[in-house]
């Protein structure tokens, strides 16, 4: 194993959790709150309709809602958020088909240097446009982002529209792969994460993480195909790209196979190829690997789950 992960810089999301749907309503299934413990416990006594609340109005919605300020809004726990000095919000829906499996909500903390992206990006007149986005300090990139579209294949938002798969980047300020490579540099940001996110009514949003160094939304990433063209009779995920900040695999065992197979129910992306569900939780001891949290998210095609998504911090 490699050594201690440095845990000092300050995250730029500092709260992840999930919501499942239980009748008519979203209850909740999960999150981790460090050392944010009375959100936390407001949230395990909400619940939220169809329509209500952030991860309501994204189910009802069928796209990803990004909220930039609680104030005067229709977040339900707003006295919770400002003592926790949360002060931002993205909720992440998961369909498979027409049928909603979870809502995945990360919450951000804004100050003067704070630094990443949470982009939301919809297909308008043949191109995708920006629909919104959670920048903390980065406001050149902001704006920059808000007077650039992709058409299909180009850059980090429209290679995944034309793919339909999830995608890393790395090196966001040098890559000549990554359109908004000079402001990405100025802004500090290291790595992409973008995915496809469906919607009930077929249509996909393509959302992406942008990560800096300083302040990261993730210490770690990977992308796990669970296609049956690619695990083939054995079912289960194979690992298919994944950034660490350090060197060294994540697991313990000696195995090296190339690339990582886990089956349903093992560990953190088995349960989230078991159950069709993200996860996000703490972790910590052997478990962690020297990480705080874990947050694992199913994207589907159709009504089958096509890929795993994970990020440490």
């Amino acid at each position: 194993m490699g050594a201690a992960i440095e845990t000092t810089a300050r995250p730029f999301v500092e709260v992840s959790e999930v919501w499942v749907p239980e009748g008519e309503v979203l209850r909740f299934a999960g999150g981790h709150y460090g050392a944010m413990g009375a959100f936390g416990e407001a949230s395990r006594h909400t619940r939220f309709g169809k329509g209500e609340g952030l991860p309501g109005r994204a189910w009802s919605e069928g796209k990803p809602i990004v909220l930039k300020s609680f104030d005067g809004s229709y977040f339900k726990r707003p006295e919770a958020a400002q003592k926790a000095g949360l002060t931002a919000a993205v909720a992440i829906p998961v369909f498979a088909g027409k049928t909603l499996r979870a809502v995945l909500v990360t919450l951000c903390a804004d100050d003067d240097s704070r630094t990443g992206a949470i982009e939301v990006w919809r297909e308008t007149d043949g191109l995708l446009m920006l629909d919104d986005g959670y920048y903390g300090a980065a406001k050149h990139f902001e704006w920059v982002s808000q007077h650039t579209h992709f058409p299909k294949g180009q850059g980090l938002p429209g290679g995944i529209w034309a793919s339909g798969s999830p995608m890393l980047m790395r090196d966001l300020g040098s890559g000549y792969r990554f359109i908004r490579a000079d402001s990405a540099g100025k802004a500090g940001l290291t790595t992409g994460l973008g995915l496809p996110v469906p919607g009930p009514s077929g249509d996909s949003c393509v959302l992406t993480l942008l990560s800096a160094r300083g302040t990261p939304i993730a210490r770690r990433f990977e992308i796990w195909d669970a296609r049956a063209a690619r695990v083939g009779s054995r079912g289960g995920a194979v690992l298919i790209d994944g950034i660490c900040e350090r060197d060294g695999p994540l697991w313990t065992d000696d195995t090296q196979e190339a690339p990582r197979h886990l089956a349903a129910w093992q560990g953190v992306i088995g349960r989230v190829l078991g159950t069709g569900a993200p996860v996000a939780e703490s972790v910590t001891g052997s478990v962690g690997h020297g990480y705080a949290s874990v947050v694992a998210l199913p994207i589907y095609r159709g009504e089958a789950l096509a890929f795993v998504v994970s990020w440490f911090c």
